[in-house]
């Protein structure tokens, strides 16, 4: 083990496939010579070369598009959407052609391609550059769903992505990049799809947390602990396929939830993580499954306006309370 920030983690993902595997490559806007705006590909156009970390156009329907083409003549490329928000530029190329090549091939095609995309608020950037789309994409067949919260596993979940045999949405919260953590050195460390993690344990309340809002469902739970309450955190890690065992086991334990993410409120991922407990631990609950999310408004530049509607730990503690009659 040894620290290094989710950024590197991601980038020394990359840089082991692509020595290990010559038919993987990188390509997106600006990730060659700028080494990428947000710097996740540093020095990896000098190692690889222009081939193999490919500068595009501005068209996010070209850059999905051409990964389909790669992947299905047998390469496996890793595409960079620069902000999640211009996924839907490519709509149709994710929805109607990557999800669903496999089955209107009757299996003959495989699809192993990774989209790694940057999600959430970085900080005023207004409504065009700030969104979770994550649970846009839930709702379609054929697409795996990633939510790293940390360098161990945004290293070791896009080394499982990059060599499975499907299409990967691969989320990666931009306030993430500078988070520091401990990865194994191991150059095929993986972590499996459908496996949640529990990063915290405790007996009172389930607190489940998407991405960034991990890392707040932590802060909860210290602030919770000194008012006697103990918070048990759950990271999904994966949103598709979803690990519903450890959910579902973890609220038989504590009887009360409390599902977060920065995505917005309203059908947003903590929907359907929410449905599938009424459906199959109602039994366990103590009380309503309750759901943070950003406020269902576009995200606004000014800080003091994106910070009332951006979720906090705060509103975590908050919740929990009420659930704990505190």
């Amino acid at each position: 083990m040894r620290e290094i920030t989710y950024s590197e983690a991601i980038r020394e993902a990359m840089v082991e496939e692509m020595r290990q595997n010559q038919s993987v490559f990188l390509m997106g806007e600006d990730v060659g010579i700028f080494n990428g705006v947000w710097g996740v590909s540093q020095g990896m156009y000098a190692e690889f070369g222009p081939e193999r970390v490919r500068d595009t156009a501005i068209s996010e329907l070209n850059i999905i598009g051409s990964g389909l083409g790669a992947a299905l003549v047998g390469m496996r490329p890793i595409v960079e959407i620069m902000f999640g928000d211009f996924l839907m530029c490519a709509g149709d190329q994710i929805v109607n052609q990557v999800a669903k090549a496999r089955f209107m091939s009757g299996g003959k095609a495989n699809v192993p391609l990774t989209i790694r995309i940057t999600t959430g608020a970085p900080g005023s950037s207004a409504a065009q550059h700030s969104q979770s789309p994550e649970s846009w994409f839930m709702n379609i067949p054929g697409l795996k769903i990633v939510t790293p919260a940390s360098p161990a596993d945004a290293k070791g979940l896009l080394k499982s992505a990059i060599r499975g045999e499907d299409p990967v949405l691969f989320f990666e919260h931009k306030m993430l990049y500078a988070m520091t953590g401990p990865v194994p050195e191991d150059p095929n460390f993986m972590v499996p799809f459908g496996q949640a993690a529990v990063v915290r344990s405790g007996k009172d309340i389930t607190l489940i947390g998407i991405g960034i809002m991990v890392q707040k469902s932590l802060e909860a739970a210290e602030t919770l602990a000194k008012m006697g309450i103990d918070a048990e955190v759950i990271d999904p890690r994966t949103l598709v396929p979803l690990d519903k065992d450890t959910l579902i086991q973890s609220v038989a334990k504590t009887g009360r939830v409390v599902i977060s993410h920065e995505a917005h409120r309203r059908s947003g991922p903590g929907a359907e993580i929410a449905a599938v407990l009424a459906e199959e631990a109602i039994e366990y609950l103590d009380g309503p499954i309750l759901r943070i999310g950003a406020k269902n408004v576009p995200l606004p530049y000014s800080p003091e306006l994106e910070n009332s509607v951006l979720p906090n730990a705060a509103d975590i503690v908050n919740a929990a309370k009420q659930l704990c009659g505190r």
